[in-house]
């Protein structure tokens, strides 16, 4: 037997549990993987507390979306996977599990020199920053603010957008300040007076904005500094209208285009590629089992620094 964790009411991090499940045999167009590793996001404790609206629970549900390790089957209608290749798992339902069958279209070949660990922390953060970045056209020449720098969604975000020839002012807690820099942007710290240390640190300007805080000092820093058509906030999806900027998740009412789809996708063969040639990195937090997964969620909820993993 296979193990997963799932919950079966919304709660606390006490509501998951680790069950025994039927090993799963890829259907076609599919192939089964043996998890080596599984990023924990926010998403996943905002679903499993009810903080993020979802259907009601009427069978237990599983958890989690990203994680990396190596392909035992394969299904009928795949071609270029086969047993014993390493795969990084993206946009996958229960990927907190020893074992999971996932349609093809979500595995991405990991290079060698990749850890494990390394490729659970991408899937959600990398396809979330690039698309972003893409929607909001970020290019050389642009001085983008970046809301929540240290968080993994903004560490992509800043090495995306410095890759790309973008000045990045990112806002940060004091004690993330060196990896903020480390990561190519020049940090500032949030708080009263936020809105006249980004103009002092940028005279010439903020060209384009994006909130990954959900802070109201985010938005209205956002909104005295930058153009609203280029503003946009990953966490206030359902407020971003009234304040006139665009929404990518958060709540948003509006589904993703088939563009920013494409692009979600695009992005993990690209940071792939970008942390083998040593030009990407992440950061790697806590690690606990797979029957710890309570643990973890706590950690992420109490904002742990680097990517929390669990190791199943």
């Amino acid at each position: 037997m296979a193990q997963a964790i799932v919950y079966s009411s919304f709660g606390g991090p006490e509501v998951l549990t680790l069950v025994d499940i039927p090993h799963p045999a890829p259907g076609a167009g599919e192939v089964a993987v043996r998890m080596e590793a599984v990023g924990v996001n926010p998403i996943d404790h905002k679903l499993r507390s009810g903080l993020r609206p979802s259907a009601p629970i009427d069978a237990p549900r599983r958890v989690g979306a990203d994680g990396a390790g190596v392909i035992t089957a394969v299904g009928p209608d795949v071609d270029g996977f086969r047993d014993g290749d390493l795969v990084v798992v993206f946009g996958a339902t229960g990927a907190y599990a020893t074992d999971i069958a996932v349609p093809v279209r979500s595995v991405q070949p990991r290079p060698a020199s990749v850890t494990a660990a390394e490729g659970a922390a991408l899937g959600i953060p990398v396809a979330t920053a690039y698309q972003a970045l893409r929607s909001l056209g970020v290019r050389a020449g642009d001085t983008l603010l970046l809301h929540a720098g240290s968080g993994a969604v903004g560490q992509a975000a800043i090495q995306l957008a410095t890759l790309w020839g973008a000045r990045v002012i990112a806002t940060a807690s004091p004690e993330r300040f060196d990896r903020v820099r480390e990561l190519g942007a020049e940090p500032i710290a949030y708080g009263a007076g936020l809105t006249d240390r980004v103009r002092a640190t940028a005279p010439e300007g903020i060209s384009v904005a994006l909130d990954a805080a959900g802070t109201d000092e985010a938005i209205q820093t956002s909104l005295a500094l930058a153009p609203a058509a280029r503003i946009a906030t990953l966490v206030r999806g359902r407020d971003a209208a009234g304040f006139g900027i665009r929404a990518f998740g958060g709540g948003a009412p509006d589904p993703f285009t088939p563009q920013q789809l494409g692009w979600r996708a695009e992005a993990i063969p690209v940071a792939l590629s970008l942390l083998a040639a040593g030009a990407f990195s992440v950061e790697l937090g806590s690690s606990f089992a797979l029957s710890d997964a309570a643990a973890a969620h706590r950690a992420v909820e109490q904002g742990a620094a680097g990517k929390v993993i669990l190791l199943p």
